[in-house]
């Protein structure tokens, strides 16, 4: 992913923004359908980091996954 790219990831996800994640496209126990969650941080490689409302931790990709901000910063 270019630094472009990236650096528009990060200004449209800050830390702290709420999203719902429509569908992971990961072969082993991806995170469900649905499943909400908050922004930790975006990587220098475009991962946004998520902590999601089950616990779990695991980061989504922007150019793979589906999903789609909700509600405000918290």
């Amino acid at each position: 992913m270019d630094k472009s790219k990236i650096a528009r990831i990060k200004a449209d996800y800050p830390p702290g923004t709420r999203i719902k994640l429509d569908h992971m496209n990961a072969p082993y126990n991806p995170v469900p359908d649905g499943m909400t969650g908050t922004i930790v941080i975006v990587d220098d490689a475009g991962t946004i980091h998520m902590q999601w409302d089950n616990g779990r931790s695991l980061g989504i990709c922007p150019d793979v996954d589906r999903f789609h901000k909700i509600g405000g910063e918290v």
